[in-house]
This record gives structure tokens, C-alpha cells and sequence, in this order.
């Protein structure tokens, strides 16, 4: 039987023993397709039959609440001037900029409706602007969308107002109007630093442009400056990758997401483009993985999850290690569980206990808005099962551990009970070294923090009788 060389496991509760070898036959079991559990339950169980008439309730529900914490806002930017191959993103590549004017004036109009239902100057603490690209936007269409949505909410201060950034359409001058309009955190989007494998992507960008552009927003105070990597690239090899890390860790961000590629061209048009026989194996996948974590914690990163690394003063990583520590759309966050609303095509949110998503193309967004209603067309609203398994499957993705008697006085159960055939089903899990059951919790080993997402499947039961897994990623 072969074996798969042992590789050091990521360390997030200090563990200090290494992992047994990993075989063949073992990495091939668990390397299935399966969700990143971005939410719970995921966005492909929304349903048509909850749409703009049910999200119109929960926003009104929101503003009779008594009490209501602050919110989250996404706004989704869905343009691009060039497509890169490997993207799943909802997107619309067209160098026509005069674009950008136009989808500002549908945005308004959605911020319209919405206020009118949700009230004006509710609290918010948390903005991301995602795409796309959101800087296609010119300098003056950013300072209107900020504009409108200071106008709508109330900007806490001390807010988390951060945007994704293409290094190839910013320079140093643009951050510094970014940060002048209260962003005060970037995300920048690498990927790979190997000219083979950019190329291969069609994606070139220079590493030198990238270490300027992280310079000038340490300089001009950026409080958290994430770089976004993905391994299982065509042409990547785990010494070419290797190399990536070393140089993004010399340029020392505040917080590092390193990301599975998901090779699904029957979904995603774009990677009909990229050859499969260039895409590393399951085995060089997760050596990537394994160098990289072991990579970015040599070099003094917290390891904070699944896809996440932070400088051990960053707010992700006090959060981690003060239980803090959320999950949402995304990805790993401070901010604890609460209302997220999702502006622009595509735009997913969480209103009180639904998920709901915007029409998927710009068409559908923009009729909907001409007859006066609210873009959303498809959601859900989460049963107490639902509440329930959400609680468990976020407990092991954000700390890495479920304590049963935390699970039962919240939602009146008896563990062992209730989940009697989930704890069963983690046995051959137990005896391969991923998790330490105990009658009291669930406890992730280091090994098992590669195999987070097959552990957290254990109590989808959404996924349990869902025979076409192969919409997802899969987890190495």
C-alpha cells in the first residue's frame, strides 16, 4: 500500500504530537467533494418558493425587534476587465466602464426598498465590497456607493469596512482614496506568484507590484491587510508553491487566506479552459496544504482554521484564541452571529433566521427593481434542526471543538441522544486520529484540521441523503 510522506499538522491548540502516516486508501476516502460550510445550511438548499415577498418579513420583523444588533453589509460588484480561469465567482467581464455608473443607479435603488421596509440609520459594524472586482468601480463611483451607504446606515465607529482589491487595477494613490473613504481593511488577490501557473490561469501579475501595493497600505494605515492564495493549481507543484508562501509570508500581511481550488467546469464556463491533465493530485494537493500551514507557522502565523492564517496580534487571531471566533459568507470572522444583508447581483444574506440571494444575472436583478421589488428570488428559513446542526458543524469549523452541555442548555437536547448515529459515524474518524470523542465533546486532532469539512459533513443532514455531491469542492 502506498503512503503519503508525513507532513506536520497545523497547531492551533498547541498540539505537539505529529500525526500518524496518512495512507493512500485513507486520503482517498476522505478527499471527497464536499461544502466549505460558509453557512449552515448551504446556499445550494435555498428554494424558489422563499423569495422578495418572505425576505420583505424578515426585514420588517428585524425593525420591530426590540433589541437588534448591529449589521453586516456585502455588496457585490460583479464586473471584471479580464476573466481568470480558475474563477467560480458571479461575474461579467467587459472593459466597458461606463457600466459602473449604470449598476450604481440599480444599487440605489435596491438600498431604496430596503430602507423603506428595515428603517433608516440602522447600526452597522461590518462592510465588505466583493466581486468581481469591486475597484472596476472609478475612484468618484466608490465615493457615491460610500456616500449612499453612510446616507442609509449608521457607520459605527471603529466599523470593519473592508474591499477586495486586483492588484493589476489599483496603485498606490487609489488605496490612499480607498483608506480617505474609511476602508480600513484590504484584501488582495494573489493566488500564485509563479509565472507558469499564472499564466496557466491567465492571470499575470508581478510579485513587485503586489509588495508595493502591501507597503503603501501599511503606510497609510490599513488595519488588516489580507493576501488571498489558492493551491491546486494547474502546473503548481508543492516546491513552486512552496516558493509562493515563502515570499507572501516576507511580505508579512496581516492575514493570509489560502483556498482548495474547485475544479468544476461542467458549472463554471472559465475553467472549460484550463487543462486537467496540468492540475496536481489529490496527494501533491495536500502536500501544499501541509507546507503551506507548516510554512506560514514557521513564520509566525496563527493558524486560524480551515482557510485562514493571521499575525498573532490580528483581531482573527484574538478571536481565536478568546472563543470568538465566527463563521459567515465570508469566511472566518470577529463578528459575532447576526443579521447579514446582501446588496447587488447575486448577493447572499442573513436576515433572523433565513438565508436569502439576489437574482443570479443582471437582467433578472434589474427587472425585478424596475417593477419595485426586492431583487431576492430564492432562500430559506432555517427549522430548529436546521438552528441546531448550524451550532455544531460552526463549533468545529471556528474552534475546533463541540462541548455537548454548551449544545444542550441552547437548544434543549440531549446530545448523545439526538446526534446518536452522527457519533457513530465518527468512530473510524476516532480510530484514524482526526477527532478525540469523549463523553463530554468533540475535539478536532491536528491532523483532523486538514479534514475539518469532512468531519463537519458528519452532521449535515441536508447532505447525508444527497447523492450529487459533486457541485462541491473537494476537501484537500
Amino acid at each position: 500500500m502506498h503512503t503519503v510522506t508525513p507532513i506536520r499538522a497545523p497547531r492551533p491548540f498547541s498540539a505537539t504530537a505529529l500525526p500518524p502516516l496518512l495512507t493512500h486508501e485513507m486520503l482517498q476516502r476522505l478527499d471527497q467533494p464536499g461544502p466549505r460550510y460558509t453557512s449552515y445550511p448551504t446556499a445550494d438548499r435555498f428554494v424558489d418558493a422563499w423569495g422578495a415577498e418572505q425576505h420583505h418579513a424578515a426585514l420588517a420583523q428585524r425593525r420591530e425587534a426590540v433589541v437588534a444588533p448591529p449589521l453586516s453589509v456585502y455588496v457585490h460588484v460583479p464586473f471584471c476587465e479580464s476573466v481568470c480561469y480558475y474563477c467560480a465567482c458571479n461575474k461579467i467581464i467587459t472593459r466597458h466602464h461606463e457600466r459602473g455608473t449604470e449598476y450604481l443607479d440599480w444599487l440605489e435603488r435596491e438600498l431604496a426598498l430596503t430602507v423603506d421596509v428595515l428603517g433608516r440609520g440602522q447600526a452597522l459594524s461590518q462592510l465588505h465590497l466583493g466581486g468581481g472586482t469591486p475597484t472596476f468601480l472609478s475612484d468618484a463611483e466608490l465615493a457615491r456607493l460610500m456616500a449612499a451607504l453612510r446616507r442609509d446606515f449608521n457607520l459605527l465607529p471603529g466599523a470593519e469596512c473592508a474591499i477586495e482589491v486586483d492588484p493589476r487595477t489599483v496603485t498606490p494613490q487609489r488605496l490612499q482614496h480607498l483608506r480617505e473613504l474609511g476602508f480600513n481593511r484590504l484584501s488582495l488577490g494573489v493566488q500564485d506568484f509563479d509565472p507558469a501557473v499564472q499564466a496557466a490561469v491567465h492571470r499575470i501579475q508581478l510579485q513587485a507590484d503586489v509588495q508595493v501595493l502591501v507597503g503603501a497600505a501599511r503606510e497609510l494605515g490599513f488595519e488588516s491587510i489580507n493576501v488571498d492564495l489558492i493551491y491546486g493549481l494547474p502546473r503548481q507543484t508543492p516546491a513552486s508553491f512552496a516558493r509562493t508562501v515563502a515570499e507572501v509570508a516576507k511580505m508579512r500581511p496581516d492575514r493570509i487566506a489560502l483556498y482548495g481550488y474547485a475544479h468544476l467546469p461542467a458549472r463554471f464556463k472559465p475553467q472549460r479552459r484550463i487543462d486537467a491533465a496540468e492540475l496536481p493530485s489529490g496527494e501533491q494537493r495536500l502536500r501544499m496544504l501541509g507546507g503551506a500551514i507548516e510554512g506560514f507557522i514557521g513564520s509566525g502565523y496563527a493558524y486560524i482554521g480551515m482557510d485562514h492564517f493571521a499575525l498573532p496580534e490580528d483581531a482573527l487571531a484574538v478571536a481565536q484564541r478568546q472563543g470568538r471566533l465566527h463563521r459567515n459568507f465570508q469566511g472566518y470572522s470577529t463578528q459575532p452571529e447576526g443579521d447579514l444583508l446582501g446588496l447587488g447581483v447575486s448577493a447572499i444574506g442573513r436576515i433572523g433566521a433565513s438565508h436569502s440571494q439576489n437574482a443570479k444575472t443582471l437582467p433578472e436583478y434589474q427587472d425585478a427593481l424596475a417593477q419595485g421589488r426586492l431583487p431576492v428570488v430564492r432562500g430559506l428559513a432555517l427549522s430548529r434542526d436546521d438552528l441546531l446542526r448550524r451550532s455544531v458543524i460552526m463549533g468545529l469549523m471556528c474552534q475546533g471543538r463541540v462541548d455537548f452541555e454548551a449544545v444542550e442548555q441552547a437548544h434543549l437536547v440531549r446530545f448523545d441522544t439526538c446526534f446518536a448515529n452522527e457519533l457513530a459515524a465518527l468512530q473510524p474518524m476516532a480510530e484514524a486520529g482526526l477527532v478525540e470523542l469523549s463523553a463530554q465533546a468533540i475535539q478536532l486532532t491536528p491532523l483532523g484540521w486538514f479534514f475539518v469539512r469532512a468531519v463537519a459533513m458528519v452532521f449535515d443532514r441536508h447532505l447525508q441523503a444527497d447523492t450529487a455531491r459533486q457541485r462541491f469542492s473537494r476537501i484537500i
